[in-house]
């Protein structure tokens, strides 16, 4: 009898058993995906400047295992949220903010590892087409919405303020804020409009009273520099125009070519606080860095699918403050200075994050080396293009 009860046993284990394997091959668990390759810019043996660290382009990305079920089961649907079209991106306070401009805008929160739409985009603050997306010293930020046709302005918090100009009779696509200003590209009047941000009026327009050849051609981004200088990629000029901020024109980096420094679809612009201009274009799905003088030192990213590649870009953002957020992902012998972020349009890695640094203990050339190194390489793809 016992020998009987131990076989009944043995065998409601073995079922079990088998019943737990088969479960477990319909519930696959995924396997552990290696870590990917560290991959710099410029390529070896040049003096590495610009480490690809990660990317971001679903909500998976910062809260791993969520998906569309588990967004069924807890009626969050925030979860399993993959970016659709994203244009502008900025950082503040570990809350990465991007600029579905066919959904809304978005918030990777590092700190917390959450996902959510931004709060104050929705109800008065509602946003129809959020192209770009930019911040002031106070936390404020101001997203440009050529749909609606205002600029939205929204608190620290993330709550809605106000709208700056008149629907209807403009198309901001970007802005940035300076000293209590706004200035805002009008793509439509191929100007910049400058706001008061206190008040809400619109004070004077900048880009169109200069000379014929210094006016804006088809302006589409800004950026303002810790001098107050105004740097505005134009896609009809094919260059990034600097201007004061009267209006007068100051310098123009680029020309139409395509060859290294030259633009053929320039759009997001930024600077770092040495001066260094980071402009974007989307034809060579690249990002350059000039000197303030239009020097060309370096370029980095590149069309194609893999880590540090890019797909039709759009937006470029640079930050030194939530550097410690992405530490980890460097390499141990990379110093980070500061965080650049370029969105992609399309592909597998939509909100790109590079560190901008140096290789520990290695000697780097001046940016006079640089820009004579950038020289000959041009020279050379002149002649290898004929």
């Amino acid at each position: 009898m016992n020998n009987v009860k131990n076989f009944c046993c043995y065998t409601l284990l073995l079922t079990f058993m088998i019943g737990a394997a088969l479960l477990s091959g319909c519930v696959t668990t995924p396997k552990p995906v290696d870590k990917e390759e560290a991959v710099f810019f410029p390529d070896p043996p040049a003096a590495p400047r610009l480490q690809f660290l990660r990317s971001f382009t679903t909500s998976d990305d910062l809260e791993p295992g969520a998906d569309a079920f588990d967004s069924f089961l807890t009626g969050d649907a925030n979860k399993g949220y993959h970016l659709v079209k994203p244009y502008g991106v900025a950082i503040k306070d570990g809350n990465l903010y991007v600029c579905d401009s066919q959904a809304t805008v978005v918030v990777f929160d590092l700190k917390n590892k959450k996902f959510h739409g931004m709060e104050g985009a929705k109800g008065l603050g509602k946003v129809v087409q959020p192209l770009n997306i930019s911040l002031d010293d106070q936390g404020n930020k101001f997203v440009a919405d050529p749909v609606r046709g205002e600029v939205l302005m929204y608190d620290s918090k993330d709550f809605y303020v106000k709208g700056f100009g008149v629907p209807g009779q403009w198309k901001p696509v970007d802005a940035a804020a300076y000293d209590g200003l706004l200035y805002v590209v009008d793509a439509k009047e191929k100007e910049i409009k400058v706001f008061d941000i206190a008040s809400g009026e619109k004070i004077r327009s900048l880009g169109r009273d200069n000379k014929p050849e210094e006016n804006l051609g088809l302006p589409t981004s800004i950026s303002i520099d810790a001098d107050g200088l105004l740097y505005i990629s134009d896609s009809g000029r094919f260059q990034v125009v600097v201007y004061d901020r009267d209006g007068h024109q100051r310098n123009a980096i680029g020309r139409p070519g395509a060859n290294l420094g030259h633009f053929a679809r320039p759009r997001g612009v930024a600077t770092d606080r040495t001066g260094r201009v980071f402009a974007v274009d989307a034809a060579f799905e690249n990002v350059q860095i000039f000197r303030n003088d239009g020097q060309l030192l370096l370029f980095f990213g590149g069309s194609g699918t893999g880590p540090g590649k890019l797909f039709l870009p759009a937006d470029v953002f640079i930050d030194y403050d939530n550097v410690e957020y992405f530490r980890k992902d460097a390499d141990p012998n990379f110093d980070i200075e500061y965080l650049v972020f370029v969105t992609s349009q399309f592909g597998q890695r939509l909100v790109n994050v590079y560190g901008f640094g140096k290789e520990k203990g290695r000697t780097y050339p001046s940016e006079e080396d640089l820009v004579e190194k950038a020289e000959q390489k041009l020279k050379q793809w002149q002649k290898e293009s004929k």
